[in-house]
């Protein structure tokens, strides 16, 4: 299969002819470092849903939560993640384009860092309205909040794939890899707790995202 590029919604838009590549490099990496990380039994119970929590205010929370976590981690390559270093947002063959469906209807090839800026400002917008993420406690969601957590998670998880695939030999370098390993082995866990991000939105680290959730 060759390059995929696509958009906001996940639909493919052409495929170009393969190229020959050998498996990445973060990915045996991951392995060896992986010990550096909290244990998944930790994490597994973390993730499951408090008895008593309405399950709307759980995915709420931990939305939020992610949604800080891979800010801040991004935050610390943005000298790395440039229009010059990454003058499109992909991981590997898979090619992302922006699109918010308000402001920017069609989507548009930008660099890595612009659409990691433009996903914030947007993740920004969701959750400060009060209508999908109400702020007093015990107040009603929308009936279809969950595709509003499952369109923001997607989203997340492009970014957690860029870093992995562009940026993890930095991550090393910076001594960050046991923080950002076990934020993602935590991130995975949650929305495969709760089925939130699709396997073929995986695809594109998926044997990293398999390593990471083995038993």
């Amino acid at each position: 299969m060759g390059l995929l590029v696509l958009n906001s919604c996940n639909n493919v838009q052409r495929t170009l002819p393969p190229k020959n590549r050998k498996p990445p490099q973060y990915e045996s990496m991951f392995r060896e470092l992986d010990t550096e990380t909290i244990g998944s039994d930790n994490l597994k119970e973390a993730v499951k849903l408090p008895p008593g929590v309405d399950i709307n205010e759980w995915l709420a929370m931990n939305t939020v939560d992610f949604c800080k976590q891979i800010s801040l981690l991004y935050a610390t390559l943005e000298e790395f993640c440039t229009p010059t270093t990454c003058p499109i947002m992909n991981v590997g063959r898979y090619e992302y384009r922006w699109a918010d469906g308000i402001t920017v209807l069609e989507p548009k090839m930008v660099s890595a860092p612009e659409y990691v800026e433009c996903l914030m400002n947007w993740i920004e917008t969701q959750i400060d309205n009060e209508i999908i993420f109400p702020k007093e406690y015990g107040a009603p969601f929308p009936s279809n909040f969950e595709d509003f957590v499952k369109r923001i998670l997607r989203k997340v998880f492009r970014v957690y794939a860029h870093i992995y695939y562009s940026h993890f030999i930095m991550i090393v370098t910076l001594n960050e890899h046991a923080h950002l390993n076990t934020c993602f082995k935590h991130f995975l866990l949650f929305v495969s707790e709760f089925q939130l991000v699709d396997k073929e939105d995986m695809a594109p680290i998926k044997n990293l995202v398999e390593t990471v959730l083995k038993p």
